[in-house]
C-alpha cells in the first residue's frame, strides 16, 4: 500500500529519501559557504525568470516579485541550515498550497528548482571543499531537494485536485436545477451524461426536494442526454422507483424514436417508467394527476 505523505513523520520522510543525521551535516558545510553568496543567487535566478513566461505571469508588479525575492532567499537560508523537523516540513507544505493557489505549474517549479540546484552547487561554489567533501556534500543536497519537491508536489497535486472536486460539485449541483414549476409539481432539464455519480447527486436532490416541498409530481426531461444506454436506463428506474417510495410519480419527458428504439433493444421493461414524447405531454399528464386543468 503506497504511503500518504501527510501521514508520514519527519523521520520516516529522511528515511524514504535515505537521509541521515550525518548528511545534514553535510548539507549545513556547504550551506556556510552558499549562504553568505545567497545574494547572488537570488540575482542569477530573477535573471533566468525573465526568460520564464509563466513566472512573469505570476509576478506581475515590482511589489509582488520583491516579496518572492525574500521569501526565496529566506527558504534557501533555511534550507542550508537543515534544522529539518516538523516546522521544516509544514514549511515546504505551505509553499505547495501557495503555488496551488496562485497557479504556478508543477513543470514550472520543477525547472526553478533544477536551476537553483546549478547555481547553489555550482556557479556560487568555488572549490572551498575537499573534493570527496564536496561530493558527498552535493548527493546529500540533492536528496533533501528531492524531499522538499515530494513534499512541495504532493501539497500542490492534493490541493488542485481539491479544488477540481469542489468546482466538479459546484457543476454537479448547477446540473441539477430542481424547480417547482407549479404547486406540488417539480422539473428537471437533464443535459449532457448521466453516469453513477451524476444519477446519485440527481436522486438526492430530487428527493429532497420533494421532502421540503411535498410534491406529487416530479417530471424528467432528458431530451438533452447525449447517449442512453443500459446504464443510464437503470439510472432512471432508479430515480422513478426512490420518487414513488415517497408518494410522488415521475414522468420522464423528451423520448426520441431513438432513445424509445434502444431502451426496447436493451431489453428494459418500460412498463416501470411512465414517459412521454414531448414536455408538452409531460405537462399535461402532471396536470391531471394533481386534478388541475389548463386552458
Amino acid at each position: 500500500m503506497q504511503s500518504d505523505i501527510r501521514e508520514m513523520s519527519s523521520a520516516a520522510l529522511l528515511k524514504m529519501h535515505e537521509l541521515t543525521e550525518q548528511d545534514l551535516v553535510y548539507v549545513r558545510a556547504l550551506g556556510a559557504i552558499i549562504i553568505p553568496k545567497i545574494e547572488r543567487y537570488a540575482e542569477l535566478f530573477y535573471a533566468w525568470v525573465v526568460d520564464v513566461p509563466e513566472y512573469q505571469i505570476v509576478f506581475s508588479s515590482p511589489e509582488i516579485m520583491a516579496h518572492a525575492r525574500a521569501e526565496q532567499i529566506n527558504y534557501w537560508k533555511k534550507f542550508f541550515l537543515a534544522q529539518y523537523g516538523d516546522e521544516y516540513i509544514e514549511a515546504r507544505r505551505h509553499i505547495g498550497r501557495t503555488h496551488a493557489r496562485i497557479g504556478l505549474s508543477l513543470p514550472s517549479y520543477m525547472a526553478a528548482m533544477n536551476y537553483s540546484h546549478a547555481v547553489l552547487t555550482r556557479t556560487l561554489y568555488a572549490d572551498e571543499l575537499p573534493v570527496q567533501d564536496y561530493i558527498a556534500a552535493l548527493e546529500c543536497v540533492t536528496k533533501l531537494m528531492h524531499l522538499d519537491i515530494t513534499i512541495v508536489s504532493d501539497t500542490y497535486t492534493r490541493m488542485v485536485n481539491e479544488q477540481i472536486a469542489q468546482q466538479s460539485k459546484a457543476l454537479l449541483q448547477m446540473s441539477t436545477p430542481v424547480t417547482q414549476i407549479w404547486e406540488d409539481i417539480l422539473m428537471l432539464p437533464m443535459v449532457g451524461i448521466i453516469d453513477s455519480r451524476r444519477a446519485q447527486d440527481v436522486m438526492t436532490t430530487v428527493l429532497s426536494r420533494i421532502f421540503e416541498t411535498r410534491a406529487k409530481v416530479f417530471i424528467m426531461d432528458i431530451s438533452g442526454v447525449a447517449v442512453v444506454d443500459s446504464a443510464v436506463a437503470n439510472h432512471l428506474i432508479k430515480i422513478t422507483k426512490s420518487t414513488g417510495l415517497m408518494g410522488c410519480t415521475s414522468l420522464v419527458s423528451g423520448i426520441s424514436p431513438a432513445i424509445a428504439q434502444t431502451m426496447v433493444n436493451l431489453g428494459f421493461d418500460v412498463s416501470e417508467i411512465s414517459t412521454s414524447a414531448t414536455l408538452r405531454d409531460a405537462l399535461e399528464q402532471a396536470f391531471k394527476l394533481i386534478g388541475r386543468s389548463v386552458s
